[in-house]
């Protein structure tokens, strides 16, 4: 068996390769255009359509287009005429897709008696996804859910995994989205129920967007924006000229879903002390936030300030037994965006409060998350992205580096990210890596992938993924996970 060349040199290895890559675009990819702007690249999407003029069909209106295939009028002969009718109607909206996804690991040895075998086929899940919009005049209400199953673990072999495991990824569930929005006034909107807010400006790196959870279950696999978990809220959002701004109380408490024991990303070889989530829909458990968004010619600005649950979990002691527990933590954040032509400059600040660990278990401390970033879309159908962060524990107890927190006072994370489109936009090729670390001492993962849409239905993407093991506890021993990856899916 092959085996991964020493952290350091797989990590500059990929370097090398962004920067050959850069090198070698301009001489293929056409003409840098740079006198075009951030508007020409998003030119065309504040454009208004003219309405179209249909004759003889009682369809033309919103759901054209939407439900093709399925919204084919069924003729009917009544006093010599025919008349088109439709199976769904305008006010309602379904949605949903069916997609098979298969990951392939090739890169660990064989295991010892008793131990997990993690090679070969590491999933072959199939997943459905359905929801329906609904109109009610100026309201709408969505209701939505996903579920999947895993055969991998039954062509693999049931027996070597724990009941956990099964129960987490061998098959799933689920409600996700579940509110009602609308407009109360000119100015105010509300949108109650399980939903998705995102604050921040970075895309592949999360600083002040702490309001969804994200399922970690398998690293590196996704990105961030496909991995956020809805949560229940209620959001009021008052405009007045470029700026809104939002309330919002969170009434359910969720939190990541992480690997769990006897998973080939589960960084220890003992199950986890039994984690104490407070209880939802108390009254004392309530988290509130509020966001102040102000859009402007060529640059934003946001503020935010939470008070929520701390999605890490402290150990505690308690009569001789250990637990892990989330306290309240407060979280004061500043982001915004700048755009120069070709260049759009990104920021994000966040100052934490009153976070709690373990091994200083009757102290709290502050942390400072700073992040900047840069994305540059100066070549044709190209984008490239730099997004770096750091975050610092303030007067930092040398105590936190041992069990059972193993932290650092300061702890870096670098996501570059190279994408092309071709085909006219059907195909896209992507390169990802995020490094943790200087030069990704503390672990790193790249993603490769193709994804080439056959169809406004039908996509089919595939590629492969590479770890590496490094410092950080969740990266402690994943090098070896390197897998390929196909994924076909149809929507509708």
């Amino acid at each position: 068996m092959c085996k991964l060349a020493p952290i350091p040199k797989q990590i500059h290895l990929r370097f090398a390769l962004i920067a050959f890559i850069c090198l070698i675009h301009p001489f293929y990819s056409g003409t840098v255009r740079a006198g075009d702007g951030l508007e020409d690249v998003l030119s065309g999407f504040d454009d208004t359509l003219p309405a179209a003029e249909v004759e003889n069909t009682a369809f033309a209106g919103d759901m054209g287009g939407i439900l093709d295939g399925f919204d084919e009028p069924q003729d009917e002969v009544r006093d010599g005429a025919i008349e088109n009718t439709t199976i769904v109607p305008q006010w309602l909206d379904p949605f949903g897709s069916i997609s098979l996804m298969g990951t392939w690991n090739f890169a660990h040895d064989t295991p010892t008696e008793g131990e997990v075998d993690f090679r070969n086929l590491s999933m072959l899940r199939i997943t459905g996804a359905l929801g329906v919009d609904i109109d009610i005049k100026s309201w709408q209400v969505r209701i939505s859910g996903h579920g999947f199953y895993d055969a991998a673990y039954s062509i693999q072999g049931r027996d070597q995994y724990t009941d956990n495991l099964l129960d987490d990824y061998e098959q799933e569930w689920e409600f996700d989205e579940l509110y009602l929005e609308g407009s109360l006034t000119d100015n105010l909107d509300m949108k109650i129920g399980r939903q998705v807010v995102v604050w921040g400006k970075a895309d592949n790196l999360r600083v002040t967007d702490i309001l969804n959870p994200l399922d970690n279950r398998i690293r590196g696999l996704v990105d961030i924006k496909y991995k956020r978990l809805p949560v229940t809220m209620s959001k009021i959002d008052y405009y007045t000229g470029p700026w809104n701004f939002s309330g919002i109380v969170i009434h359910e408490i969720r939190f990541d879903k992480n690997p769990v024991y006897n998973s080939d990303f589960y960084p220890g070889n003992a199950p986890a002390v039994t984690e104490q989530k407070p209880t939802n829909f108390s009254f004392e458990t309530q988290q509130y936030a509020m966001a102040l968004n102000g859009i402007f010619s060529g640059w934003d600005l946001s503020f935010y300030q939470a008070w929520v649950y701390d999605n890490r979990t402290h150990l505690t002691r308690e009569n001789g037994s250990a637990g892990r527990e989330h306290n309240r933590v407060s979280m004061s954040g500043m982001t915004g965006n700048i755009a120069f032509g070709n260049w759009l400059f990104k920021g994000e600040g966040a100052w934490w409060h009153d976070l709690k660990y373990g091994a200083v278990p009757d102290e709290t401390f502050n942390r400072i998350d700073i992040m900047a970033g840069v994305e540059y879309t100066g070549f044709s159908e190209t984008m490239l992205s730099v997004e770096f962060v750091n975050r610092h524990i303030i007067d930092f107890d040398q105590r936190l580096e041992s069990s059972p927190d193993y932290a650092e006072q300061d702890i870096q994370q670098t996501v570059l990210m190279i994408s092309r489109d071709f085909a006219n936009d059907t195909t896209q090729i992507k390169l990802l890596c995020s490094i943790f670390g200087a030069g990704g001492d503390a672990g790193a993962f790249e993603r490769l992938q193709l994804e080439h849409d056959f169809s406004d239905h039908v996509s089919v993407t595939g590629g492969v993924i590479f770890y590496q093991s490094g410092d950080l506890q969740a990266f402690s021993d994943i090098g070896d996970n390197d897998r390929i990856f196909l994924e076909y899916a149809y929507s509708f």
